[in-house]
């Protein structure tokens, strides 16, 4: 007797199909099963008796085998129909939601933010970086010969005359004593110079 989808049993010359073991939760049993089979990740069973595994629903997944019920997606990641684990968002994205199903539903980054692979925040730029666009995964370094003194900025302020800004400054530093400049680009403090003879340099 060849038990019945939903049933299993090793055990040979059974008298009717009523003797087979019904499969337990959590795994499946085609028609002849000679054992249950527990459910791959990213499905579930949550009754006894059935011959399939249910995949998880978009915005839920599974990493273990032989569950009855799948998890939450996790906030910073996306799950779609029968996943086996979260994806994350990518760079340039966030979301603190836990039902997400797909990457599109990830919040871009707005300009003067950025946010690394799986944020659930957006982060606005520290002074001495920039974020010009939406959707950054970093944000930029001022080049030398300029600043930025406040966060969350979009462009970069030229250097002010009297003083210097290396790379990723957030401050002009002002030129040695003995020494000036009139540029809004000087780099570094050896291109501030020699006061000259005659004047007086602070």
């Amino acid at each position: 007797m060849t038990c019945k989808e939903g049933t299993f049993s090793s055990t040979p010359g059974l008298g009717s199909s009523g003797q087979c073991t019904a499969c337990p939760a959590g795994s499946s049993c085609s028609t002849g099963s000679l054992d249950h089979k527990l459910c791959s990740p990213g499905t579930v069973q949550p009754d006894q008796g059935k011959k399939e595994c249910a995949a998880c629903v978009a915005g839920k997944f599974m990493n273990e085998s032989g569950q009855t019920a799948c998890f939450e997606c996790v906030a910073g990641s996306y799950c779609e129909q029968g996943a086996s684990a979260p994806l994350p968002c990518k760079e340039g994205s966030y979301s603190g939601a836990t039902n997400l199903t797909s990457a599109a539903e990830c919040t871009p980054t707005n300009e003067g933010h950025f946010a690394p692979t799986g944020s659930t925040l957006q982060t606005a730029c520290s002074p001495g970086t920039v974020a010009p666009n939406a959707s950054m995964g970093a944000c930029d370094k001022c080049a030398a010969g300029s600043f930025q003194d406040e966060s969350g900025q979009l462009t970069c302020k030229p250097c002010t005359p009297g003083s210097y800004c290396a790379n990723a400054s957030a401050a002009a530093l002002p030129c040695p004593s003995g020494r000036w400049t009139n540029r809004t680009d000087a780099r570094s403090a050896d291109e501030c110079e020699v006061c000259w003879p005659g004047h007086s340099c602070g």
